[in-house]
């Protein structure tokens, strides 16, 4: 890691290469299972090989007990991937999280997504204590000073070889109040975060006021922020995220396209239908790429096909990203 932190990088991965590098970057998400047959990620990863320049490991996402987002990162690594570890505060103290980070590091983890975590009465364990010894802000500066000034978060200093992670922090462009989310994000870029991964955009107008705000305070030159998309799986789907879930806008377009998707398609034809909304889901999500690409401030895209990672190569060959690039 000498010949990295000379030539300016803070952890020399990859996604951290790629992006210095001024190229458009594009991440991905792997699910990990809720068994522990190592094959659930090797045949995720090598869907995944080659599209995305790091992909999320996700950390008992949805608050529901999964394979631990490290060692299904080291599995993903024997196929070729560059894991992006998740990390939430909800499941562990100050140090466990350390205690992780350590181990993550020296398994070969350089790139880390810092979380506050789903609430755990939506998941499989609901009276389950959370724990949120820290918060996500809490949580960015702690793993900067571990890289950076090679110390715990106590102060005592880090014996040894000091990990040092590219690191990632979450942001929602869409939660109210709409105008306090640039400085919402302002907080975690002050605390160390080096990317940004925003919440799924299904409201592009919105999001280019939002980017808008970001770039007139300039933290665009601060951070990399990484646009989060994902397919349309059904009209059922977009209609569940536009009037469900909290802190999200999909607008009636999409909505609308997905309905009109099947239109003629008797509903005895179950496999027609999903195979029509599948294909305007992925062509939904191309044309929402091509346009986020031309926002200012925006440095790449993150995927996110839940349990669909055979969508994730269609959607970035339609974009127009492939091949990716190399930065050595």
């Amino acid at each position: 890691m000498a010949e990295e932190r000379a030539n300016g990088y803070k952890s020399g991965s990859n996604l951290e290469k790629i992006l210095r590098a001024g190229h458009f970057a594009v991440t991905a998400e792997l699910g990990p299972p809720q068994g522990a047959d190592p094959e659930d990620i090797l045949r995720k990863a090598r869907i995944l090989k080659g599209v995305a320049d790091a992909v999320n490991i996700t950390d008992n996402q949805t608050a529901i007990v999964r394979m631990s987002s490290i060692a299904s990162g080291v599995l993903a690594m024997s196929e070729g991937l560059e894991p992006v570890v998740q990390m939430t505060c909800r499941d562990r103290n100050r140090l466990a999280i350390q205690a992780d980070l350590l181990g993550a590091y020296a398994l070969g983890m350089r790139n880390l997504l810092c979380l506050t975590g789903d609430h755990q009465s939506f998941g499989n364990h609901p009276t389950a204590k959370n724990v949120h010894d820290l918060d996500s802000v809490q949580l960015i500066r702690m793993v900067k000073d571990m890289r950076d000034e090679g110390c715990f978060q106590c102060g005592d200093a880090i014996k040894g070889v000091v990990p040092r992670f590219f690191i990632g922090a979450a942001a929602n462009p869409f939660g109210d109040p709409f105008e306090f989310r640039p400085y919402r994000l302002a907080k975690k870029v002050a605390a160390g975060a080096d990317f940004i991964q925003t919440q799924l955009i299904y409201d592009i107008p919105r999001f280019r006021e939002f980017m808008k705000r970001v770039v007139d305070m300039g933290l665009h030159e601060k951070v990399y922020i990484l646009a989060g998309v994902g397919p349309l799986k059904s009209s059922g789907a977009a209609r569940y995220m536009r009037d469900k879930v909290p802190g999200m806008i999909v607008r009636d377009e999409y909505v609308e396209r997905m309905v009109a998707a099947i239109k003629g398609i008797p509903k005895e034809d179950k496999k027609a239908r999903r195979e029509a909304w599948r294909k305007t889901g992925i062509q939904i999500c191309i044309e929402q790429i091509q346009e986020i690409r031309e926002i200012e401030g925006v440095a790449g895209i993150h995927i996110m096909a839940i349990e669909w990672e055979e969508a994730v190569r269609p959607i970035v060959e339609g974009a127009g990203l492939l091949p990716r690039p190399t930065v050595e």
